[in-house]
């Protein structure tokens, strides 16, 4: 079975830094895209970020370009977002994703592509 289990997450004062990891099991990156999603009190789950392994397609919604960075290390089967600058309205629970293996290309991460998610970690930025 496909399994992602985040942690990382935290509190930490506007602009700081978080590094999320992601492990994954029950399956290759080669097979599947991966992403992060994120949903604040109240709002929909918006996808901000992901990667295709298959030829390291990325993308990132422009609320994060610049200062998310999404990265997979396959020795350790991680897949990490690193998070810069940091704002309070960045405050979420953030979500890894295991998505189709067509996902993220001309597009950004959406949640039909999703085939498996992670449990979600907690990030607040304080102002």
């Amino acid at each position: 079975d496909v399994q992602l289990v985040e942690s990382g997450g935290g509190l930490v004062q506007a602009g700081g830094s978080l590094r999320l990891s992601c492990a994954v099991s029950g399956f290759r990156f080669d097979d599947y895209a991966v992403g992060w999603f994120r949903q604040a009190p109240g709002k929909e789950r918006e996808g901000i970020t992901c990667l295709n392994s298959r030829d390291g397609t990325t993308y990132y919604a422009d609320s994060v370009q610049g200062r998310f960075t999404i990265s997979t290390d396959n020795s350790k089967k991680t897949v990490a977002l690193q998070m810069n600058s940091l704002k309070p309205g960045d405050t979420a629970v953030y979500y890894c994703a295991a998505m189709f293996r067509t996902a993220c290309y001309g597009v950004g991460p959406r949640i039909p592509d999703v085939a498996t998610w992670g449990q979600g970690t907690q990030v607040t930025v304080s102002s």
